[in-house]
């Protein structure tokens, strides 16, 4: 592994919140604003065991991916309640030396979905959303998906200026993870920014699920990849196309920087006809000003023919 990927974080890891009262009943959106709802007991327990989950990834021993003595974990959290009570219980699995800080970032938070929410009217907000699709659709005094996947490109240019400028007090020796706890949308539209997935593709994930992890992790030529802990029976459980998990497969010993050249949802959904050599192509132009040519020369001889007859 080169210096310059050393100096990257191992893992960027996603957290959904717990299970919240809103989860149990969507009613209670229409008395408590988003920002307020609380987790459920059973969302609190969910939390605490996703920490433990957690701190035995980030210490594991395992011969086949072994995580350094000197590990380290930054937390960002989205500044909803029910998220940072999940960040709460999370955090009882960590020690005060492993946390090297904690940031509450507002550009991580849950899509809006307008202010107090009646029930029936978001009922039926919902279908039409789905009539006019997921990603474009803005809510009422809301915000689409496409809103947040602005404010996500946003933080994700400052989380990369954090760790060029080393704002996080990173340890050189030590071994930094990013853990975001945040919610679903959120979490997938991070996703579809940093893999530059499509909206098709997007609008074919699945949510996590309450207190769900989602662990990108740094291959050997400094590219991040799910499928470094994760199962392709997992990815595929999540929404993610054939294409996307030989993608992800093929990030797992990408160098930083490189260009996928088979990448299906850039070239052949925009370019199907594109010659694979200059030759070609001038090729295909000379046989293409042929046709034209005979066509013109046929409109041309229909065009006399026709003259005081038609």
């Amino acid at each position: 592994m080169s210096s310059d990927t050393k100096l990257l974080p191992k893992r960027i890891i996603l957290v959904r919140h717990g299970e919240s009262e809103g989860n149990l009943d969507t009613s209670a959106y229409t008395t408590t604003p988003d920002h307020k709802i609380q987790l459920t007991g059973s969302g609190l327990l969910q939390a605490r065991e996703a920490g433990a989950r957690l701190r035995s990834l980030l210490s594991s021993s395992s011969s086949s991916n072994p995580s350094s003595p000197e590990w380290r974990v930054y937390f960002y959290v989205s500044p909803y309640d029910r998220t940072r009570s999940t960040l709460r219980e999370i955090g009882r699995s960590f020690s005060r030396r492993r946390v090297i800080g904690v940031r509450e970032e507002c550009r991580i938070r849950e899509q809006d979905f307008g202010n107090f929410q009646v029930k029936e009217r978001m009922r039926a907000t919902k279908k039409v959303r789905e009539r006019f699709g997921r990603f474009f659709y803005r809510f009422p005094e809301g915000e689409s998906a496409a809103d947040v996947f602005d404010r996500v490109s946003s933080f994700l240019e400052s989380l990369w200026r954090d760790i060029d400028m080393n704002r996080l007090h990173m340890n050189p020796t030590h071994e930094l993870n990013l853990v975001i706890v945040s919610h679903g949308l959120t979490s997938r539209v991070f996703l579809m920014k940093w893999f530059k997935w499509t909206v098709e593709q997007f609008e074919a994930l699945n949510n996590p699920g309450n207190s769900e992890i989602r662990v990108m992790e740094l291959g050997q030529g400094g590219d991040y990849s799910l499928a470094i802990h994760h199962t392709e029976e997992e990815l595929e459980r999540w929404g993610l196309s054939p294409e996307m998990i030989a993608d992800q497969k093929w990030r797992v010993n990408a160098h930083k920087g490189e260009w996928k050249e088979d990448c299906k949802w850039y070239f052949g959904d925009f370019f199907d006809h594109m010659a694979d050599s200059d030759q070609e192509s001038e090729a295909t132009e000379e046989v293409e000003t042929k046709l034209n040519e005979e066509l013109t020369n046929w409109e041309n001889n229909n065009e006399e023919l026709c003259n005081g007859k038609c």
